[in-house]
């Protein structure tokens, strides 16, 4: 299982990055190592399909649109539990405190340390446990970012859905259950200001 699970994180990492010519040219070798487990391509396939066939230019547009030029689809797992709050400042230190405490240096590139695609990454390539870890606790976050993917009928809600298999329960059967789950939904308010209780308002897609 282990090695099904790093090769699924590694895909998913890649999969939700900016699709720069170095990761379309990754396809090949994604599908050789998902095509290693029965039905772990699956999840991926349409995804990886694209990648393949939309010019890059037009799926790179896409996929700023999408990830880059909003927050339906934030990236970054905080966002969905911490908002723009003075908890989040916290929460990012215990992702960077995890990434210290690893024997292999951590390059963020420049992105906050929840950044998806870097959590993943680190899972699937520099300390397994540690990074299921930093997924499992943000599990909420994961399955919020799966409903919003799915609400706008894009692919990569199932590669969320390969993701959140690999993590202890189910998936919960909507986002009021997700919100349940986490206590409460992406605090908009300001800094310094006490967060809502967003159980009491509804949940809106946007």
């Amino acid at each position: 299982m282990t090695r099904r699970e790093q090769v699924v994180y590694l895909a998913a990492a890649w999969c939700l990055s900016y699709p720069d010519e170095d990761l379309i040219g990754r396809v090949p070798l994604m599908r050789a190592a998902l095509g290693e487990f029965p039905g772990a391509v699956a999840d991926f396939q349409e995804v990886l399909d694209s990648l393949e066939s939309t010019p890059p230019l037009q799926i790179q547009a896409q996929y700023v649109r999408e990830f880059d030029l909003g927050k339906r689809h934030a990236l970054h797992l905080s966002y969905w539990t911490d908002g723009d709050t003075r908890r989040r400042g916290e929460v990012l230190g215990n992702f960077k405190k995890t990434y210290r405490q690893s024997d292999i240096l951590v390059d963020t590139h420049g992105e906050l340390p929840d950044y998806l695609p870097m959590v993943l990454e680190y899972a699937a390539v520099v300390d397994l446990a540690a990074g299921r870890d930093l997924l499992a606790r943000f599990r909420a976050s994961l399955e919020m970012l799966r409903f919003g993917l799915l609400r706008d009928e894009l692919p990569h809600a199932r590669i969320l859905q390969a993701v959140c298999a690999t993590l202890p329960g189910k998936s919960p059967a909507d986002e009021q259950a997700v919100m349940r789950m986490a206590g409460y939904g992406p605090p908009t308010e300001a800094v310094g200001l006490d967060p809502y209780d967003p159980r009491l308002l509804p949940v809106k897609g946007a």
